[in-house]
């Protein structure tokens, strides 16, 4: 069968399980960015009613496979109760997963932010909630960014696990398409284009939001700037004409 044919025949199949990925990727990526906050802030706390159980979460679900995590929770978790819907599983997995990863990004960034900052804080009586969202956390946004970038990467590639139980996502489906061409063309043109396109729009999307979040501290150029097609005007500094300088040897 001609690979042209073989891709119009499985083309709604197809944009189907594109759909159903991008909806797994958007839906447990920002569920995961919120439990990467929460767990990041616990674990990054003083008190060890807090800390102690976010260390335990964190390090039980990037202790575990994620695969382990989708079979318990889809195939062992009903003997105990209610059955749950495999979209949900899959979303609840992939959220808890990438979002104890997650945790550990948003720590880090938070203890990056200089001591000089915290202790300004505390110079200025500020309470605890207000200092995290006013001073704090905008520093430690700009530094988690490239992590949280990756991590969202990775979150995409890894929702293709959810097939073992019987989500029909794009891997699932390219599988089936392998069946009528060959694995060259199915994964190697289709698949890699496809899912290539999808991570340089997440890491595009990511990156404008990381040029805004140092333009809020001072530490680069605007959105608008960026994405202007005009060339950036300069500033009043490079506008001071500078002494010229002649060669020559007394």
């Amino acid at each position: 069968m001609d690979y042209l044919d073989a891709l119009s025949m499985h083309a709604s199949r197809l944009w189907e399980g594109l759909l159903l990925t991008l909806q797994l990727t958007i839906v447990s990526g920002i569920l995961a960015f919120i439990v990467a906050v929460v767990l990041g802030l616990m674990a990054g706390s003083t008190k060890k009613l807090l800390r102690f159980p976010a260390r335990i979460i964190v390090e039980f679900f990037r202790g575990t496979s994620l695969l382990v995590q989708l079979m318990w929770l889809f195939y062992v978790l009903p003997l105990f109760g209610p059955s749950l819907d495999a979209m949900l599983v899959g979303i609840f997995a992939l959220t808890l997963n990438y979002g104890a990863y997650g945790a550990e990004a948003v720590r880090a960034s938070m203890t990056s932010v200089p001591q000089s900052q915290w202790e300004a804080t505390i110079a200025l009586s500020m309470s605890w909630q207000h200092k995290i969202r006013r001073v704090i956390f905008p520093q430690a946004w700009a530094l988690m960014l490239p992590s949280l970038t990756n991590l969202w990467v990775h979150l995409l590639k890894g929702s293709s696990i959810v097939y073992i139980i019987g989500m029909s996502e794009f891997t699932f489906e390219l599988l089936q398409l392998r069946r009528t061409t060959d694995w060259f063309f199915a994964l190697a043109v289709v698949g890699l284009v496809v899912y290539f396109l999808i991570a340089l729009a997440l890491t595009q999307l990511m990156r404008l939001l990381e040029v805004r979040a140092k333009h809020r501290l001072g530490r680069g150029p605007s959105l608008k700037e960026i994405l202007s097609p005009m060339p950036p005007k300069p500033s009043v500094a490079d506008e001071t004409p500078k002494p010229h300088v002649t060669g020559g040897s007394r």
